[in-house]
């Protein structure tokens, strides 16, 4: 974009107030003097407003470095430290002190770990739920590359939770959006774990406005549904960075309402469509049994 070409402004749905308030401060306070990254801030998410106002917030361990480097996310890349081992002792300390009942974890891809980090998300779960047992999970994971198999195997001593994995947009955009990544291989994680895990609730998210048509969002929807996904978000793809990815388009809420019908429609039994919406958006209020 040239000096001379004036910034697009965003249409009035997707404008929100700044974060304010008691809850939003003490929900910063800890997650600063625990220091605990959160998703929130490292991809500049618009929800962290509402969301910490609720006393919730989306954690993302193993480090704040990514293997990967996709033109979607403003997460930094380059070479990660070694999983940080005072890090699940560390999320206890946060679950007590927000009062936690539903924790959303998730993490940057650790290409350069054998396990990919399951490991690491296995210890973090054990070791919040040895504290506060009442607590219900939900992992958003990487794809595992290279090592979904044993990744499954390793998650299993983790359980009850709800899986997640976000397939992010249609496979046509994959080079441009997610690269280092591969949409056959994202479903396949869904499809090992929902097998792995027939009880527990699969879950992928989808964002809208880089490129893709409707007949390419309708073909993702039902290959999710046909590896056992059974929970879904359906947002609006907005640039998180200067060096991210350009909005191609702005959904309107009616388009995302319609979209969220067709999702029902296809056979997801939990939706959530809208432009504020992202994979952990208002996850707490899902029913996880």
């Amino acid at each position: 974009m040239s000096e001379s070409t004036p910034k697009r402004r965003l249409p009035p749905w997707l404008k929100r107030p700044l974060p304010a308030g008691g809850i939003y401060n003490n929900t910063s306070d800890i997650v600063k003097n625990l220091n605990i990254q959160t998703i929130c801030t490292h991809a500049n998410c618009p929800n962290q407003g509402q969301c910490w106002s609720r006393g919730t917030a989306t954690v993302l361990i193993l480090g704040n470095i990514c293997t990967r480097n996709c033109k979607f996310c403003s997460v930094a890349t380059g070479k990660p430290q070694p999983p940080d081992l005072t890090e699940p002792a560390r999320l206890s300390q946060m679950a007590e002190g927000l009062g936690l009942k539903y924790l959303v974890i998730t993490s940057v891809n650790r290409d350069d770990l054998a396990d990919g980090g399951a490991g690491h998300f296995r210890d973090c779960i054990n070791v919040v739920r040895s504290k506060r047992p009442e607590i219900k999970f939900e992992i958003l994971t990487p794809d595992f590359r290279g090592c979904q198999s044993e990744a499954v195997e390793i998650l299993k001593d983790a359980l009850p939770f709800v899986f997640a994995h976000n397939v992010e947009t249609v496979p046509s955009l994959y080079k441009k959006a997610r690269s280092g990544a591969d949409y056959r291989q994202s479903l396949n994680l869904l499809k090992m774990a929902k097998d792995k895990f027939p009880d527990t609730p699969m879950k992928s998210s989808i964002m809208l406005g880089i490129g893709e048509t409707d007949d390419e969002v309708e073909q993702a929807l039902r290959d999710l549904r046909s590896v056992g996904c059974e929970r879904l978000t359906i947002g609006q793809y907005l640039k998180p960075s200067k060096e991210s990815l350009d909005v191609v388009e702005y959904v309107t809420p009616e388009k995302f309402d319609w979209w969220g019908k067709k999702a029902i429609e296809i056979g997801f039994n939990w939706v959530i469509s809208a432009p504020f919406a992202r994979s952990s958006y208002f996850a707490e209020q899902e029913n996880t049994g």
